[in-house]
């Protein structure tokens, strides 16, 4: 026996092992979606034939009607899911069948809990429809035939689902794939057509595919001919006042391998300039490879209604990567290629359409608050991304954005701009915000206190993209965004005279001990002064107003990249009774290990860590002996 030919055992990795044992039982409630999985493989498998076959017409080979077919075999208890689609090589069975996820099946597993619900619907986000068969089946046979191969060239893959899968080289007529499921002892139910043919209707009606069931005789017996039993007409193509909210969920799942319902969607025809329809989705969970800028994303492309290519990028910027659906064009040609869509003026104005489509999807969503807030803890920090990445709509998609606020009492991201623009204060003229590693730092940071008395309310930025999406974000409904960590806090017409003129004589006041710190901590800041900002704290650092903050640099330091030494400025509350206690000693070496100490715990306020952390405990130890000495 030739090695092309000889039967091949292979054991699958342990993490998939677990996964179908994990499948089984979090879906176990219910069982009958592996039909729709299937069939659902099994028309995309038809559609890519009809593509392949249009730059190929050899690959038909004679059968140009592209149909899936269930059938029965009481006899044996085997249910086959059969396609005359695209077909696989052995290579392609191995790459398809035998790995899941291959980068990601670890990760996957240590997110799944053990509750049955959660579980399933991250199965579902992860795209493994095909091994929702061993729900139902013990052990799962493959016969497929790649498009354009010989007979003898077909593969065989079967597995149990028990740690091995085999593969062997066999004979078959038809091109296309056959899933043939050995039903369980007690899922023998679904071998009744009447069964098969609701699921069908239930499931695949939006189908563009034929799903073909064998034709019953008087006596309800299965014959040799087959009829569809789905309307087989693409769901995109109908009248929105046709179609029913339940059909549009059933086709995101289809397209989307989504075992939830989506959060919402848009159904639109365009005439005109250009003609298109969409179909776009936004799913309620995130999938877990959603921080992968290099994953598959994009929608599915179809040019009068002839299937083109799956994931479409050239429609959706990264930052969009979530959404989900279809585009059917009338202008682009039937034989496009990826280097027509890039350079065609078409694609452009699709995509334009498409971004803006999708970003009014957003914007109702945001009228119903706990669904958009639903969406923003799964996508928010994606969306963020747009803002450096798509100019153009900069202003719609900062309306779309959320942050937690002073206004608040939890971290919850739940404040728009505008709904903050509305808030402010009468003669207050910027949007103030904070940004900080988490929300407790941010929320008891030092540099809140002065705003707090006066009532004003202050953003409060804790995401790793928030600095940088504040890069391209200056302002908002013609207010600037102002840090209140960096530069001299002005607040413009919101401080009184009084408060001027109290802040002045201060100034004037401290000059001596400003001078003091300033040469007590030498090359370790910019600039000490009298702070406007602090009423209950002792002493802060700020940066300077066009600097990057520390929790910028902090997070650079992570990455591994260079950063600019960062000098702060030290900002000194007079008024309060430590500093009092500084400006009183007389001793210039315990003066100098006061500010010391000052300093860092101002540097640990703001940035949660020291240069020297050795060194700060040394001195407080000192210190603190010295106070138990008396």
């Amino acid at each position: 026996m030739s090695a092309a030919t000889a039967r091949e055992t292979r054991r699958f990795e342990t993490e998939v092992k677990q996964l179908l044992h994990l499948m089984v039982h979090s879906l176990y409630s219910n069982k009958e979606i592996f039909l729709r999985e299937l069939i659902s493989n099994a028309a995309d498998a038809a559609d890519k034939l009809r593509f392949n076959a249009l730059s190929n017409p050899e690959l038909l080979a004679g059968d140009n009607d592209v149909r899936v077919r269930l059938i029965v075999d009481k006899e044996a208890g085997t249910l086959t899911i059969s396609d005359n689609g695209i077909g696989m090589t052995r290579d392609e069975a191995i790459a398809n069948l035998g790995t899941i996820a291959k980068s990601g099946t670890a990760e996957f597993l240590s997110k799944l809990s053990g509750d049955q619900k959660k579980d399933a619907q991250l199965i579902g986000q992860f795209g493994v429809g095909f091994y929702s068969g061993f729900i139902v089946a013990d052990r799962i046979t493959v016969r497929s035939r790649a498009a354009g191969t010989k007979p003898q060239e077909a593969i065989q893959w079967e597995s149990a689902g028990d740690g091995e899968f085999t593969i062997e080289s066999i004979n078959k007529e038809e091109r296309g794939t056959d899933v043939v499921l050995h039903l369980k002892e007690g899922e023998k139910a679904f071998l009744e057509p009447w069964r098969l043919r609701s699921l069908v209707h239930k499931y695949s009606e939006h189908i563009a595919i034929p799903v073909q069931l064998p034709k019953e005789d008087d006596e309800g017996k299965a014959t040799d001919e087959f009829e569809t039993a789905n309307k087989a007409t693409a769901l995109w193509t109908r009248p929105k006042s046709e179609i029913s909210d339940e059909e549009y969920k059933e086709f995101y799942k289809h397209i989307a391998h989504d075992f939830d319902e989506p959060l919402t969607w848009a159904h639109n025809r365009v005439e005109g300039k250009h003609e298109y329809t969409s179909l776009f989705y936004i799913p309620k969970r995130a999938p877990f490879d959603l921080w992968n800028r290099d994953r598959p994303r994009g929608v599915k492309l179809y040019v009068k209604r002839v299937f083109i290519m799956d994931d479409a990028e050239q429609f959706l910027p990264v930052y969009l990567r979530f959404a989900r659906g279809v585009i059917d064009s009338n202008d682009l040609p039937l034989n496009v290629s990826r280097e027509i869509l890039q350079d065609s003026s078409v694609t452009d104005a699709l995509r334009k359409q498409s971004v803006k489509r999708i970003l009014g999807m957003l914007d109702d969503l945001a009228k119903d608050e706990e669904k958009y807030l639903g969406f923003w803890d799964e996508f928010g920090q994606v969306l963020k991304e747009g803002l450096g990445e798509d100019f153009a709509n900069r202003e719609a998609i900062a309306k779309l954005l959320r942050f937690a606020s002073t206004h608040n009492d939890d971290a919850k991201q739940s404040v728009s701009l505008g709904a903050y623009v509305e808030r402010m204060k009468t003669n207050q003229t910027a949007i103030y915000y904070l940004s900080a590693e988490n929300y407790s730092s941010a929320k008891h940071s030092p540099h809140l206190e002065v705003f707090r008395k006066k009532g004003i309310e202050v953003l409060l930025l804790t995401d790793r993209i928030d600095e940088w999406m504040l890069s391209y974000l200056n302002d908002f409904d013609g207010k600037p965004l102002v840090s209140v960590t960096r530069g001299e806090l002005d607040l413009g017409a919101l401080e009184t005279e009084t408060d001027k003129a109290i802040q002045k004589e201060l100034e004037q006041q401290s000059a001596g001990l400003v001078e003091r710190i300033k040469n007590a901590l030498g090359e370790r800041v910019k600039e000490v002064r009298i702070t406007h900002r602090l009423t209950d704290s002792p002493a802060c650092v700020v940066g300077e107003k066009h600097e990057m903050g520390a929790h910028m640099l902090k997070l650079m330091k992570q990455t591994g990249q260079d950063v600019p030494e960062f000098k702060p400025i030290f900002e000194i509350n007079p008024e309060h009774a430590l500093i009092k206690r500084l400006d009183a000693e007389q001793d210039e070496a315990r003066f100098g290990e006061l500010t010391d100490v000052l300093f860092d715990q101002a540097r640990l306020a703001e940035s949660g860590q020291l240069e020297s952390a050795g060194s700060y405990v040394a001195k407080m130890n000192k210190l603190l002996l010295e106070l138990l000495a008396k």
